[in-house]
């Protein structure tokens, strides 16, 4: 049995990794401030769990929260481009000088293996599909930025301490308990809640910009295999489904399966945001042996389920 840390575990996807992890019974520890991670995603493990409410940014407990754990898995963040743009030095607080502060505490406590959690936004709206590792990235927004120092200094630890990481880049993440709340959420989060209460949600743009939407569950899985996988330190890897979808078929998919018609209102594009995007993930394939397991059309269907009894 292994001695897992996840940071931000009380938020959408840390709150999933959590609850593989636990199905699995392996040892759990939560990082989270629940700045935008909710505590009543981590309620349900507070018995199996070990729960620590702590501003990872900050620092200096982190090597006495680290020790003994075999593996991080950082998820803590501030994940939002809007908010990025409104508040770049909060936002840089949190995702850059955050994972510092993760990899060196990580460094102390002899962790065997970082997995960092990037995102898509590094590559910025580059024409190229799909988009792979190995292209320039060109992010478009302080949070593409960000992410992308971070997995610099992953790479950096890799290298100059020997602390093993891993970063993936993940594209449009959706699922059952992401925040429906907030204008900054994920756009199927919006969608769904919308039309199952017959409200029109807002589409930035003409809605045929397009995305990669990748099901909770195949986040979860990657991370887990990218802890232990062999030979891959200082490596990052594209996380998704290798698809892509545009956001005015994912409205009319979500219309069918809740037997709704539900026209969308059509708004201005909001800056930052990436006109097309869509991962090649031959190398996480080959070297994580990543596999997508579930189809956009089920994540999709299992998603409107769970708002339709959390409403």
């Amino acid at each position: 049995m292994a001695v897992y840390v996840v940071t931000g575990g009380g938020g959408f996807i840390g709150s999933h990794i959590v609850e593989e992890l636990l199905r699995r019974n392996q040892t759990v520890r939560v990082i989270d401030n629940f700045s935008t991670g909710k505590r009543e995603n981590v309620e349900p493990f507070e018995g199996t769990a070990e729960i620590i409410e702590a501003d990872i940014a900050e620092g200096q407990n982190l090597p006495r929260f680290l020790k003994g754990a075999d593996y991080v898995i950082h998820q803590a963040a501030i994940p939002s481009v809007p908010k990025s743009i409104l508040d770049p030095v909060k936002s840089h607080h949190a995702n850059v000088n955050g994972t510092l502060q993760v990899l060196n505490a990580s460094r102390e406590a002899n962790v065997k293996r970082v997995v960092y959690a990037s995102s898509s936004s590094v590559y910025g709206d580059s024409p190229t599909l799909p988009k792979h590792e190995g292209m320039m990235p060109n992010p478009l927004s302080p949070y593409g930025a960000q992410k992308l120092f971070a997995e610099i200094y992953c790479q950096v630890f890799s290298r100059a301490y020997g602390l093993e990481t891993v970063s993936l880049r993940y594209f449009n993440v959706f699922g059952p308990r992401q925040d429906s709340t907030s204008q900054y959420s994920g756009v199927l989060a919006l969608f769904i809640p919308a039309v199952l209460q017959s409200k029109r949600p807002t589409i930035y743009g003409d809605g045929l910009q397009s995305r990669d939407f990748t099901y909770v569950q195949n986040v979860v899985e990657a991370n887990l295999v990218a802890c232990t996988v062999p030979g891959v330190a200082g490596q990052v890897f594209n996380v998704a489904c290798g698809d892509r979808i545009t956001v005015n078929s994912m409205l009319q998919q979500i219309n069918k399966i809740t037997g709704k018609d539900i026209a969308p209102i059509y708004a201005d594009p909001r800056p930052g945001d990436i006109k097309h995007s869509q991962a090649d993930i031959t190398r996480a394939k080959e070297h994580l042996g990543y596999q997508p397991k579930i189809s956009f059309e089920e994540g999709l269907r299992n998603t409107i389920e769970w708002y339709r009894r959390n409403l």
